[in-house]
């Protein structure tokens, strides 16, 4: 920090003033400009002060820290991405709880006649039940689990997604929940695509095989992954009217891109990072399509 003297009573020297606010006196300079700087505009630094202008061109030149999969680590260590996809799924569900429309129009349904006498579905020009019904599930009224369907399924999000979203970076946290959800879906729509389904559990269900991979490649504890995985299949197959489809299909994509993840070549772990979500997503599309013809052959 450099300073001025205070000027001698009588001098006709001016009083220098912060180079951002001119209206305030100040005696202090930045360190690396040399400017004059007021307390507001003060940032501390190795050696006396800076303004916040070098502060922010010295941060241009730091790299940022990355995870040990080569993500970039979050600024902050608040899991925005795992508490964001809660925040949603909790405020799609009042929604639903205010009407049952929501769920209908949105809902994983491949095909079906409608309460209008209509087609309706993905086979039916309506794809986005595959990415919106990951957000729904049932009402306290709706099928064996009513509200515990929820419950359930943000508390596993809570509990695995923050170690989840720190160790791959955001965009691959996100990538890994969407297409898991998706594979879910997708697997219901080639297999019974007559059958409605909602729920994160497919989403769910490739974060609890991710969480696996991940776990063994680093030597992390895997038992308690493990229990919680084998309870919940032999849930899925044990209870009537748990979509089998949506938590195997969410469970081998999350599995297969942690894999990618994971595994790949330290020199080329960006390119397969980018390809492996982008390969996965092109191919759901294209069994998607596939299973859209067939299902719409013939018809008028």
């Amino acid at each position: 920090m450099s300073t001025d003297p205070n000027p001698s009573p009588g001098s006709d020297t001016p009083v220098p003033t912060c180079y951002r606010h001119p209206g305030r006196e100040t005696y202090v300079r930045c360190t690396r400009c040399d400017r004059y700087i007021c307390p507001e505009c003060m940032r501390d630094a190795a050696v006396g002060h800076q303004c916040v202008e070098c502060v922010a061109e010295g941060n241009k030149n730091v790299r940022r820290a990355r995870t040990v999969l080569g993500g970039r680590a979050p600024e902050s260590a608040t899991p925005v991405v795992t508490y964001s996809l809660i925040g949603i799924c909790v405020l799609v569900y009042l929604a639903e709880l205010a009407s049952w429309k929501v769920v209908e129009d949105f809902m994983m349904l491949g095909v079906a006649v409608g309460r209008e006498g209509r087609l309706v579905g993905v086979a039916e020009g309506e794809p986005y039940r595959l990415f919106t019904s990951m957000f729904l599930h049932q009402r306290p009224s709706g099928g064996s689990f009513g509200i515990t369907h929820i419950l359930f399924n943000m508390w596993a999000l809570w509990a695995i997604g923050p170690e989840l979203e720190r160790v791959l970076g955001r965009w691959r946290f996100v990538a890994l929940y969407v297409l898991s959800g998706l594979g879910g879906s997708v697997l219901l729509y080639l297999v019974e695509p007559g059958s409605a389904a909602v729920g994160a559990s497919g989403a769910i269900f490739g974060l609890f095989g991710a969480f696996f991979i991940i776990g063994r490649k680093f030597g992390g504890q895997v038992g308690p992954i493990v229990f919680l995985l084998v309870i919940n299949l032999v849930i899925t197959f044990a209870v009537p009217g748990i979509s089998w489809q949506g938590h195997i299909g969410g469970l081998v994509t999350g599995a297969l891109l942690a894999v990618a993840y994971a595994y790949a070549p330290a020199k080329q772990r960006q390119l397969i990072h980018i390809a492996a979500p982008v390969v996965t997503l092109v191919l759901f599309a294209i069994l998607v399509m596939v299973k859209t013809a067939d299902l719409t052959a013939g018809v008028a």
